[in-house]
């Protein structure tokens, strides 16, 4: 079983609402915080999730944990003629519309208010899905998974981008000291919320990767699971399908 990690130790809201508190606290920080965290070497990264769904040529795509909308605004390079961005904060997903309406796509992605455990669309509804750094914050990640199994078109593509935890040394000792150091002391000297980044370093590391995660996607029901560790695993990309 999954180890429940919160945000807020004493609060007595469930994950879900935690989560939504913290990135409508910290939506007007997180972009440039992101880059100092990650050192820009997300953008990379990304750039690969978009080479995998171009490929695929979609007509449509929804993205999960969409945010402030960085990958919806990138996902607008690819054939689809729409894109959902989905968050669970207004927060973030107000900060993402001025950014999509400043680069004039507002005509092609739409963001969307919703909970990720449970989608506002129809079975079979899309063409390719994609997740940037947003599974780990499900409160059950089965159900989320299955949700987006269920919207997901058969033949279509799944796309995860996510945190992962190096296994070679001397990268995960490095990894492991940054995380549990470095990350929450700069997120406590320039983010509102003090504990944000105490929880994203350690839903990190406790969050599951590589086969563990993979097993989870085919207990789901998808196929052709694959997984491509990036930058000596400290993230990694998904890929699968629904039959």
């Amino acid at each position: 079983m999954l180890k429940n990690i919160t945000p807020y130790k004493d609060s007595q809201l469930g994950k879900k609402e935690q989560v939504e508190q913290m990135f409508d606290t910290i939506s007007s920080d997180y972009d440039g915080l992101n880059r100092v965290i990650s050192f820009g070497i997300d953008k990379s990264w990304k750039k690969k999730v978009l080479k995998m769904v171009a490929s695929k040529k979609p007509a449509n795509i929804l993205d999960i944990a969409t945010g402030t909308g960085d990958m919806a605004i990138l996902l607008a390079q690819t054939t689809a003629q729409k894109i959902v961005g989905l968050d669970i904060s207004a927060g973030m997903l107000d900060v993402g519309r001025k950014k999509i309406e400043a680069k004039n796509l507002s005509s092609k992605i739409e963001m969307v208010h919703a909970d990720s455990e449970n989608i506002p669309f129809g079975d079979n509804s899309f063409d390719a899905i994609t997740v940037g750094y947003g599974i780990r914050n499900f409160e059950t990640l089965e159900k989320g998974l299955a949700e987006i199994y269920r919207v997901l078109k058969p033949g279509g593509t799944l796309v995860i981008l996510e945190t992962s935890n190096p296994t070679k040394t001397p990268y995960k000792q490095f990894y492991t000291f940054y995380t549990k150091n470095i990350l929450p002391l700069i997120g406590k000297m320039f983010s509102k919320d003090q504990s944000a980044y105490g929880y994203l370093s350690e839903s990190a590391n406790g969050f599951p990767y590589g086969e563990a995660l993979n097993n989870i996607l085919r207990k789901i029901g998808f196929i052709d699971v694959a997984d491509q560790p990036q930058t000596f695993g400290v993230a990694t990309i998904y890929s699968a399908s629904k039959k």
